[in-house]
């Protein structure tokens, strides 16, 4: 093995090096990355396409031509704007798709000028390895104590309470950027990719103690678009449950309050209700849609917990969740922050 190459067993030993850098492109970095890793292009997303299209439509000879000056022209850039300043002492890991040519190419320079530079072997695919085979196994070690309660009982407010507790949550709607029901979608906060999801949701759970409970929300196995890995919802689902019974009332008030922004863009909401409308009457699913066009919130929000969200629950909890047959009860008729507070000092007992 060339001693300008490290090979990574486990994703540990990262933090070995001072810096990684990732010279993937813009776009693929976006996609997914090494937490903590800077994205310094030696081809940009034009470059990339530009070098990819002459490799396959004239010669790999002129690709590598046209390919070199971009990447000369880009290192020469970085260099000067990023990493005038290291010491010699100052050793990174340079990263790009597959340990290729990429990275090679900025190792190279690094080492020349005599920096202790390393190039991950097998590149991303290699950290993308080792993330699928942590979320395989350590969320099975996880002793995790399961939030329920029917649509608009204030779990995910509960839960970052009892977070500011002091106790360990794994909010994963935060994690994937979506509340998980059908009107789940936040204005203007996309979901990620779901290889950005799996190595947020690694990260937060490397950094858990394990000799104590981490709570986290009941949900399906996917969050709006992306999928939960099955050694999470296995381990969920085997989990002791805490059951949320809030009043009929209390959910249709905390439901108006948490997704206000529905209130002002009826005809989004209308388009996220779409998927409702064939599983109920064309009467029914009409009827919804006029409620939200007139502005009539509470019928609206009534009426999808009755007929909808609420036999839906009923259905899922005690079939998934095998602590859901005898669950630790708390009651409320109060979903303000002041009572979500309240519940989530019940439940850690305070």
């Amino acid at each position: 093995m060339k001693h300008d190459i490290t090979c990574v067993g486990h994703l540990g030993e990262l933090s070995s090096f001072d810096e990684i850098i990732d010279v993937r492109s813009p776009a693929e970095f976006a996609d997914d990355h090494i937490p903590g890793s800077i994205n310094c292009p030696v081809l940009d997303n034009e470059q990339r396409i530009e070098v990819g299209t002459l490799y396959k439509q004239v010669s790999p000879f002129e690709a590598r031509k046209v390919g070199a000056a971009h990447v000369a022209e880009n290192i020469a850039r970085h260099l000067r704007a990023r990493f005038l300043e290291r010491p010699k002492t100052w050793r990174p890991l340079v990263v790009c798709w597959r340990g290729g040519q990429r990275s090679g190419s900025l190792t190279h320079i690094f080492r020349r000028i005599g920096w202790d530079a390393q190039q991950l072997e097998g590149g991303y695919r290699t950290y993308r390895r080792l993330v699928m085979e942590s979320l395989a196994v350590l969320p099975r070690q996880l002793r995790l104590k399961v939030i329920c309660g029917a649509t608009g009982s204030g779990k995910s407010r509960i839960l970052q309470a009892i977070g500011r507790l002091g106790e360990q949550i794994l909010d994963l709607e935060e994690l994937a950027c979506h509340k998980g029901s059908v009107l789940g979608v936040l204005p203007d906060a996309p979901q990620p990719s779901q290889r950005m999801f799996e190595s947020r949701l690694l990260t937060t759970i490397q950094a858990f103690d394990l000799e104590r409970p981490v709570y986290v929300e009941a949900e399906s196995r996917k969050i709006g678009s992306l999928h939960l890995p099955a050694a999470l919802i296995e381990t969920m689902r085997a989990g002791e449950c805490v059951n949320i019974e809030a009043s009929f009332a209390a959910r249709v008030d905390f439901l108006l309050r948490d997704y206000d922004y529905f209130l002002a863009a009826p005809e989004w909401l209308n388009a996220c209700l779409q998927p409702l409308r064939g599983m109920h009457s064309t009467e029914t699913f009409l009827r919804w849609r006029d409620y939200a066009c007139d502005g009539q919130w509470r019928p609206l929000v009534g009426e999808l917990l009755e007929q909808h969200y609420d036999p839906l629950y009923s259905r899922s909890q005690s079939r998934n969740y095998a602590g859901f047959d005898s669950p630790e009860t708390v009651t409320t008729d109060d979903l303000t922050p002041a009572g979500v507070e309240a519940v989530a000092r019940r439940i850690c007992g305070g």
